[in-house]
């Protein structure tokens, strides 16, 4: 017999069998020996109270055996099946390419960076030397922006697909089975690398193809069908079906779309800052103690609130973790923020940010890229008062609040190197007026958020693509292109790795339809 059952523990027995089959047996009035064997479901952690507790959804096995499940890949031979381009080797690029190994399809990816082992040192070259490599960066190649962003799996998006099949995706290429049971599901950009390798290696096995330094120049379209695309290098490739997958900051491919008369669309998007804290006032906050438990991950936080009829909210919060310099062309500041597996580092960071919609920017309403030449300006203003080399203009929480230019700086994880401004000459009036009255309104919703020992970084600004690219609801394809199926963050269908895959995963099973 199996039953399914909630049941709560202290820290530091989540992972003990024998304590949590004490637990359930007390729970299910029976004796621990009757209990075979125990499945954790989910896992959660339940700070509401003054004793932080684990909540876990578990399976219990009486008198039955248990057979752990497996994860293993076995893709078919495609390498003679029908041509699917992928532009774009990011989560959306790469679960789309698995699916259409298992449809059958044999995908051929396209990307403009490089692959993991190269972008490493393109990586080190802009934390060290504030060098950017426009083709290969922290947005830009293999794994895509998510190689180096963290590895939050955490999504809302349960209704696109099947969420459970991409995260087993995930521990098949060599995730740890955790992702599978807790509630905010974490892989780490240490270990991403590796599996996003591992993903490509399967790709390649199964007969697709990955080709790395190959940036699309141009889409081949006749008579309102897709034929295939053109490289920078000049070279042409053929396909009935091409799947674009290129991310929020492709700012080239959005130009080349509108050069080319395929409809896209001016969108909202979110503009801030990254906050970041001492991880040990974020724990002490929301776990109501001192000092963290050991046997307790660093917390993270959630923060919302309407300031003058606007959002003002958290986002792609990071326990543990570091900021990142993430701008894609020179002369432009963009921070975003990661964390390693164990969270272990010292700092928490967090985008804050405010809703930034079309009425909001002046120009050509009939412009469709009015708010990505928006964002653009922005980040040029950013750098320009960080002084070059990728330092970024920063204030300390309570001095920007209260209209103060910082006299220091605390320290802090963005590595390029962080100066004292006043961010308000960075951000536009109407976001740094809704920031500056939202954060003490957080301070009173989180006990020590407001603190001058927080430092605001400028500007988060990659928060979603400013651009959408428009497709058919039940066909998934272009209204004016047919065989172009736009795709995942990039085309404004998605909004971090999980939902990106599982759109990967639509588009290819549309393009299915069309190649049949």
């Amino acid at each position: 017999m199996i039953k399914e059952i909630e049941i709560v523990c202290p820290p530091g027995q989540q992972e003990d069998e024998s304590a949590l089959k004490k637990i359930a047996a007390t729970s299910l009035n029976i004796s621990p020996q009757k209990i075979t064997a125990l499945k954790t479901l989910k896992r959660s952690i339940d700070a509401r109270g003054r004793k932080v507790l684990y909540r876990m959804q578990v399976q219990v096995f009486l008198d039955e055996i248990y057979l752990p499940e497996t994860f293993t890949v076995n893709y078919p031979d495609v390498k003679n099946g029908k041509r699917v381009i992928i532009i774009g080797a990011g989560p959306a690029g790469l679960f789309a390419a698995l699916r259409c190994i298992e449809l059958g399809l044999k995908p051929i990816i396209l990307e403009r960076g490089k692959d993991v082992k190269q972008r490493r040192r393109d990586l080190a070259n802009i934390n060290k030397q504030g060098l950017v490599n426009p083709e290969s960066n922290y947005c830009f190649g293999e794994g895509g922006a998510g190689t180096y962003s963290d590895g939050k799996l955490y999504t809302r998006s349960t209704k696109r697909g099947d969420v459970n099949a991409v995260l087993k995706t995930f521990v098949a290429h060599g995730a740890t089975e955790d992702i599978l049971i807790d509630a905010r599901p974490h892989i780490g950009t240490n270990k991403l690398p590796q599996i996003i390798t591992s993903i490509k290696d399967s790709i390649l096995n199964a007969g697709g193809e990955v080709h790395f330094d190959a940036k699309v120049s141009s889409l081949l379209v006749d008579f309102g069908r897709i034929k295939g695309v053109q490289l920078a290098s000049g070279d042409k490739l053929i396909a009935e079906a091409v799947i674009l997958a290129t991310g929020h900051s492709a700012r080239d491919i959005f130009e080349m779309l509108h050069r080319q008369n395929i409809l896209i669309e001016a969108k909202p998007f979110a503009l801030g800052v990254r906050i970041e804290h001492p991880q040990e006032i974020i724990d002490q906050a929301q776990y109501h103690c001192e000092h963290r438990d050991p046997d307790l991950p660093p917390s993270y936080y959630n923060l919302v609130e309407q300031v003058d009829n606007r959002g003002v909210f958290s986002f792609c919060m990071c326990p543990g973790g570091i900021i990142a310099p993430c701008a894609t062309d020179l002369n432009e500041i963009v921070v975003n923020g990661w964390s390693p597996s164990k969270r272990n580092n010292p700092f928490a960071n967090s985008g804050t940010v405010v809703q930034v919609n079309l009425e909001d920017v002046k120009g050509d309403e009939n412009d469709p890229l009015r708010m990505l030449r928006f964002q653009q300006q922005i980040e040029k203003v950013a750098y320009n008062f960080g002084g070059g080399h990728l330092v970024a203009p920063a204030q300390r929480m309570v001095d920007f609040a209260e209209n103060r230019v910082s006299a220091n700086l605390p320290l802090n994880s963005y590595l390029p190197g962080t100066k004292s401004v006043a961010l308000k000459e960075v951000l536009p009036g109407w976001i740094n007026e809704r920031l500056r009255k939202a954060l003490p309104v957080f301070g009173r919703k989180m006990k020590g958020y407001y603190t001058n020992e927080a430092i605001l970084v400028g500007v988060e600004s990659r928060t979603s693509s400013p651009v959408k690219v428009p497709r058919d609801k039940e066909t998934l394809q272009h209204p004016q292109v047919s065989g172009l199926f736009p795709c995942g963050e990039g085309a404004g269908y998605a909004g971090g790795i999980i939902s990106a895959a599982i759109d990967g995963i639509n588009c290819a099973s549309a393009a299915l339809k069309v190649l049949a």
